[in-house]
């Protein structure tokens, strides 16, 4: 029997990852374009090909598979050509580390499943809240930011809840949430998820830019309390989605603390600040917070999955914690992760980080960022510079939002470009960007994550978008564009 990693199929392991290595070695030395022209009825039917209900082919043609199957039509984040979300190529000792979570497959939900990986992670924890500014933190990792937010958002529904005093049933229809039109999603989806109401979520004014209005959030949270709700949570957002702007963290510290809600920091995108020599002074504020998501495969360069959820006060994760007599009974004094968690079974997602920390330090990993940032600084020059295209908006991070603007073009005709320049570029396989909406408008989103992106890499993808939509107003005209298919 060999399909098992055990003391007798070591050595079929070295071979079988030494393939695998060579393989996807070779496809990241001779990738030429962030991802391949297939269509998705080819894709479909490659798929669609494989027999997986059949008898097995061995080790080394699966892999083989893979690479002519999965690796031929991936998506390359390492490119400079891929520019669309906020995916970032990986720094090389958290691969390693990733190669040494699959093979040994451990667990820390429980002590008794993980040992010293226990104390590695929550040392790490240690160390990330003190770049919050936590004097006392505690946390846990977790898949993402979005599990991440709502575990924030869940601690502070419970603390409301005990706060009102009152029986939980009818509570939960009167909490609000305030968060602005640029929060993540997920926020939404949290209150979904938390039994909120429909309304739950109040959407607090913002400057223009997509940064939260202090003096709207008081008025916000004023207006709620006297309409009979009960404010359960503040989001402010350092780095947004699409703007990649900060909401100014003290002042509406300020606020949560004069008006005893509970600040949610959602840092998902501009953790990377916290680690930066040069811009770590635009998260001032965030040691104020009562919980802070922090996503490490977005600004630390870590494969997914690389997330956690910080909190100032360690007492406050007590209010998930539930007991069973198979895996952590209350009388049980070992040091179980799981009482922290809304995980059972959870990879040692804290190993990758542990050894790109130790092999580059956490200095690199801000210079790394910060050079992101400096390129979309860069890069938004060249597109105000540029008579074919518009920049919408400035950021604080590393996007760059803009639309194209050929000759006598009106804003219609530029509305209409957006969909199928970005669609065309993603089926050629030649760039990646994004598309979003920014106060109305459709518009084009280059999210620049990768350090070795160059001004000149920059500078084909907006050639590239410019041939585009000149081609395409050529070819069809506005009316034809209307609607594309994005």
């Amino acid at each position: 029997m060999h399909e098992l990693l055990t003391s007798s199929t070591a050595g079929l392991y070295r071979s079988l990852i030494a393939q695998t290595a060579s393989r996807v070695a070779a496809r990241f030395a001779d990738t030429e374009q962030p991802s391949s022209c297939a269509t998705r009825d080819e894709l479909q039917r490659l798929v669609d090909a494989v027999d997986l209900a059949g008898s097995g082919v061995g080790g080394p043609s699966a892999i083989r598979e893979v690479d002519e199957l999965f690796l031929a039509h991936a998506v390359w984040f390492h490119h400079p050509a891929y520019a669309a979300h906020l995916n970032c190529p990986v720094a090389l000792p958290a691969v390693a580390a990733e190669s040494v979570l699959a093979a040994v497959n451990p667990s820390v939900d429980t002590y008794d499943q993980s040992r010293i990986g226990t104390f590695m992670e929550r040392r790490l924890i240690d160390v990330v809240a003190g770049w919050i500014g936590f004097d006392a933190g505690d946390g846990v990792f977790a898949s993402g930011g979005t599990q991440s937010n709502l575990h924030g958002l869940f601690l502070a529904r419970e603390a409301a809840i005990a706060k009102a005093k009152s029986p939980r049933t009818p509570v939960l229809p009167r909490l609000v949430v305030f968060a602005t039109a640029s929060s993540h999603f997920s926020v939404g989806k949290s209150a979904l998820l938390l039994g909120l109401a429909e309304d739950a979520v109040i959407e607090v004014a913002d400057d223009g830019e997509g940064r939260m209005r202090p003096e709207a959030l008081d008025a916000a949270i004023a207006a709620a309390t006297a309409a009979g709700r009960l404010p359960m949570a503040v989001v402010a957002t350092a780095g947004t989605t699409d703007r990649g702007v900060i909401d100014p963290l003290r002042p509406i510290a300020d606020v949560c603390d004069h008006r005893d809600v509970w600040l949610h920091v959602d840092a998902a995108y501009g953790c990377g600040l916290l680690v930066s020599r040069r811009r770590r002074h635009l998260l001032a504020g965030i040691e104020r917070a009562r919980s802070v998501t922090v996503d490490f495969h977005k600004s630390f360069f870590q494969p997914v999955s690389s997330s956690a959820i910080i909190v100032r006060e360690p007492g406050d994760l007590a209010a998930g914690a539930w007991h069973a007599d198979y895996l952590n009974p209350r009388e049980n004094e070992e040091p179980n992760q799981v009482d922290k968690s809304l995980q059972t079974t959870r990879r040692f997602d804290a190993l990758k980080l542990w050894v790109t920390l130790r092999a580059i330090g956490a200095d690199r990993v801000g210079e790394m960022f910060d050079a992101v940032v400096d390129l979309a600084d860069e890069a938004g020059g060249l597109v105000e510079a540029d008579p074919e295209l518009e920049l919408v908006g400035r950021t604080q991070l590393s996007t760059v939002l803009f639309r194209v603007r050929p000759a006598g073009a009106e804003p219609e005709d530029q509305d209409a470009l957006v969909a199928p320049v970005r669609r065309v570029l993603f089926e050629s396989g030649l760039a990646l960007v994004a598309k979003t909406v920014i106060d109305g408008r459709p518009c084009l989103k280059l999210t620049l994550l990768n350090p070795e992106t160059e001004l000149a890499d920059v500078r084909a993808i907006l050639d590239l978008v410019k041939e585009t939509a000149t081609a395409l107003a050529e070819v069809g005209g506005r009316a034809d564009l209307i609607g594309a298919d994005a």
